[in-house]
């Protein structure tokens, strides 16, 4: 009703009818329809466009998956393989270990050894250096050893002499010359570190003692023991340069 109103107010005012399409209807009813029909085109356009797209989403997702499946196997292939390399490594790395643990113990051993070798060598030097002072000390005390045990003879003269005139009297000249002389050897002698050997009525010692023979000892105390001395026996510094010559009672 209303548009038949609307359409009879325009021929009032135009003296013309208005123009009519070929189905009879009026041209705004026609662009109406065809505004709905380019709606439901582009609407189904859209819908089609998103089916797409949702196709397209469905179709990634499946090759993601795909993808990651490939991937998957493709760890699971190399796993053994990553163990193997991992067993390799732990194995190297306890061979390496093992190796430093065996130089340890042989540069351990060598120090060891060397540590022996220089307490050998030093306690080596030391007794050289203790062996070479008693040697020098010794050479010093018996330096003039050579001179004294040639002054033993002339010694033994003297006694001879004093032995010989013993029965002179005191006041003799020549017994009291005799003394005099003697008993400045026998001091000179103690002087230089030499002393006489006390062998008469001693146990015979083969350490000082030479034996010359054997008699009947005068008396059972004697039996074993030194009864008469031949030659007197001297030590230097309790060194025996000249032994005694005795006589021992059996």
């Amino acid at each position: 009703m209303a548009e038949e109103k609307k359409v009879k107010e325009q021929e009032t005012v135009t003296g013309k009818q208005p123009e009519k399409n070929c189905s009879g209807k009026p041209h705004s009813e026609k662009k109406e329809t065809t505004y709905m029909k380019e709606k439901e085109t582009t609407e189904a356009k859209v819908q089609e466009a998103k089916e797409e797209e949702t196709k397209e989403e469905k179709a990634n997702e499946t090759k993601e998956a795909n993808v990651k499946d490939e991937n998957k196997v493709k760890e699971e292939d190399k796993k053994p393989e990553d163990k193997k390399k991992s067993k390799k490594k732990k194995k190297s790395a306890k061979e390496d270990k093992e190796k430093y643990q065996e130089n340890i113990e042989k540069l351990q051993a060598t120090i060891a050894d060397m540590q022996d070798k220089h307490l050998r060598l030093q306690a080596e030097f030391d007794n050289y250096r203790k062996r070479t002072l008693k040697e020098k000390m010794e050479l010093i005390k018996g330096g003039g050893e050579s001179v004294l045990i040639s002054l033993l003879p002339v010694i033994d003269d003297f006694e001879r002499a004093l032995g010989s005139i013993s029965k002179e009297e005191d006041d003799d000249p020549v017994k009291q010359g005799v003394v005099l002389i003697l008993k400045k050897f026998e001091d000179f002698l103690k002087q230089n570190g030499i002393k006489e050997i006390e062998t008469k009525g001693k146990v015979f010692d083969t350490d000082q003692q030479e034996a010359i023979t054997k008699i009947p000892a005068p008396s059972e105390d004697l039996k074993g023991k030194v009864v008469d001395v031949i030659q007197k026996g001297y030590l230097l510094n309790d060194k025996v340069i000249r032994f005694a010559k005795v006589v021992i009672g059996e």
